[in-house]
């Protein structure tokens, strides 16, 4: 287990600020998070599904869409993301596209869940066949969309992530 000490909690602490702030000032839920690189908060996010209407603002996509501007990369390996809350799949999977070297969370997401976000449905749709999702997902094969992924895997110049 990774050690927590009066950096990590410092740092956590403006991830719960950043929720709290958010929260209060109606731009979403109650979710904040940031990007750190050494000593050097590089990221700032909080919810603000409201504020925009756009149901990917969640705390740690922002925070991790600011860092990597900020820095001018697309990954962040040698950065921490500290996020008031354990992060839902979406923000999962776009964590584990970020590669920072660790997550700290404060709140569980059985938290979340028993305020009304709770992302349980998400995980057990994840694993049903296409079409016994609630939202049905049709496979459409295309042979032009094949063509497409052959030229990237010949593709010389590509940069892989």
């Amino acid at each position: 287990m990774y050690p927590i000490g009066e950096r990590e909690k410092k740092f956590m602490a403006m991830a719960v600020e950043l929720s709290a702030r958010g929260m209060r000032n109606g731009e979403g839920g109650p979710f904040g998070s940031i990007v750190v690189r050494g000593e050097e908060v590089v990221g700032e996010g909080w919810n603000q599904v409201l504020t925009h209407n756009d149901p990917t603002a969640h705390a740690e996509v922002v925070a991790i869409r600011d860092a990597c501007q900020r820095l001018g990369t697309f990954q962040l390996t040698d950065c921490e993301i500290y996020t008031s809350c354990e992060p839902c799949p979406m923000c999962f999977g776009a964590i584990y596209w970020a590669r920072p070297q660790r997550v700290f969370f404060a709140n569980t997401k059985e938290e979340a869940a028993a305020i009304a976000f709770d992302d349980s449905f998400i995980y057990h749709e994840l694993e049903l066949p296409y079409g016994d999702k609630k939202i049905p997902f049709i496979p459409m094969p295309e042979e032009s969309a094949r063509e497409v992924f052959r030229e990237w895997a010949r593709k010389s110049d590509k940069k892989v992530y």
